[in-house]
């Protein structure tokens, strides 16, 4: 029987037991606290939302998850494990800069191609617009296939072209696999903005070992092959229909001891059109005392306002770590037209002050926690391909939380609901009028009635 092309490449004897990952895995001390609820004492809440992920069946146990503040973090973690492949590299990204940074991931996959790795990088269309014809020639000269989602030839206000790969991941060997909000861009690379002395640019990702790579692996894989399909016809193109990568070609893997549960949320316009959106609002219907959602644009529909109001409801303290730097103007002041309902629901609102904040990321209660490239607006919510993980850990949970309370601390200014109330009139109309911009996006979207 012939296996698919994925499956053949990767044969089980390439698979390391631990995953090269049990620097960075939580205890199993750690681990039982976390997800025991007889071990949870007297605190409810956890209980709650313990057997609410247990109920939902789609996290894997046994995962080694790291989380990676900004690039300072991750790049030299993605390049290590570059510089360890032996048989495969796969990066998405949406934007693919020729900086510093992005030179020197760029260094890491034309060495791996060298010692003869398999090395495939897919950007998008839009977001990687600007890459230098010069980059692109050096990584394919260096033996890196390079492929572009959905490449624009002209732009128009189209569904087409508001389906953007905005998703940042990376499968090293199927062994580690980095997932966040993170582009193959310098933290301190701010384009036009770059006078105004800003701090690094603030955002996450995970670096993940265990069961949850072969899922991100295996999305990877099949964006390839779609890709790929483009240049193929004839009998190449139905050789290549046969090999399908199928989640039940993979081999087994082991659980490394001591991991965490966690799951891989992803969006798309087949099968996964709302998962990371149903995710946010199974997490705010359990949440019974506090919520911090950071992210870099905030224009929740319907469903997600009325959850956090829910959640205010019932006494759920809820804190939101906004933009608070003009990248985007339509963006910034549409924002701003929402904040008046959440701010008389009690909903604390601090704006990121000391640079462009561009986290994605979320923590409800003690054991749940997402990191990825998924904004909360109509554009990744409903258009996007997207990729988040949730962890369901109470030591991943308190990290993540800690890190976001001293952004809110030390580096935030919040909106205070008396102040945002005396805005001028012509304030007011600005921020409606930009809001029913965007408004218009989703219109012409086709998604309206879903947001």
């Amino acid at each position: 029987m012939r296996l698919p092309m994925c499956a053949r490449r990767l044969a089980p004897g390439n698979l390391s037991d631990n995953h090269g990952m049990s620097r960075i895995s939580h205890s199993a001390h750690a681990d039982t606290r976390a997800h025991d609820p007889a071990a949870a004492g007297d605190h409810a809440p956890r209980r709650h939302m313990l057997r609410w992920t247990w109920r939902r069946g789609k996290p894997t146990t046994g995962n080694a998850v790291r989380l990676l503040h900004g690039g300072q973090d991750f790049f030299p973690a993605l390049i290590a494990a570059i510089d360890q492949a032996a048989f495969q590299v796969m990066l998405e990204t949406y934007i693919y800069a020729d900086d510093e940074v992005g030179r020197a991931v760029s260094d890491a996959l034309i060495r791996a191609a060298a010692r003869g790795v398999t090395v495939r990088v897919t950007v998008d269309g839009f977001g990687a617009g600007d890459m230098p014809a010069e980059l692109a020639a050096r990584l394919r000269a260096g033996g890196v296939q390079l492929r572009v989602f959905r490449m624009l030839r002209g732009f128009r206000l189209a569904r087409r072209h508001l389906r953007r790969l905005h998703r940042k991941l990376a499968v090293i060997d199927r062994r580690v696999a980095f997932v966040g909000g993170i582009n193959i861009i310098d933290d301190h690379n701010h384009g036009p903005f770059e006078g105004a002395n800003l701090g690094p640019r603030y955002d996450f990702a995970v670096q993940v070992g265990g069961p949850l790579v072969d899922g991100i692996a295996l999305s990877a894989e099949r964006l390839w092959w779609r890709l790929s399909l483009r240049d193929m016809h004839g009998t190449e193109r139905a050789a290549a229909v046969a090999d399908y990568p199928l989640v039940t070609d993979l081999p087994p893997r082991p659980e490394a001891a001591g991991g965490v549960r966690a799951a891989l949320l992803l969006r798309d316009n087949l099968r996964n059109r709302r998962t990371i959106e149903r995710e946010y609002l199974r997490a705010l219907g359990a949440a019974r005392h506090d919520v911090i959602l950071a992210n870099a644009y905030f224009l929740p529909g319907h469903k997600m306002r009325r959850a956090l109001l829910a959640c205010r409801a019932r006494g759920v303290r809820v804190r939101l770590l906004l933009q608070g730097r003009v990248e985007y103007r339509l963006q910034h002041y549409a924002t701003h037209a929402l904040y008046a309902s959440l701010l008389e629901a009690g909903v604390e609102i601090y704006e990121y002050a000391e640079s462009f904040l561009h986290a994605k990321v979320g923590v409800v209660d003690e054991a749940w926690a997402t990191v990825g490239s998924s904004n909360m607006d109509p554009f990744s919510l409903l258009l996007a391909r997207e990729a988040n993980v949730a962890v369901y850990d109470a030591a991943f949970a308190a990290e993540l939380r800690t890190a976001l309370e001293y952004a809110i601390a030390h580096r935030s200014v919040r909106v205070m609901p008396e102040v945002h109330a005396r805005r001028s009139p012509l304030h007011r109309l600005a921020n409606w009028a930009a809001y029913m911009l965007l408004r218009l996006g989703v219109v012409i979207a086709g998604v309206a009635g879903r947001y």
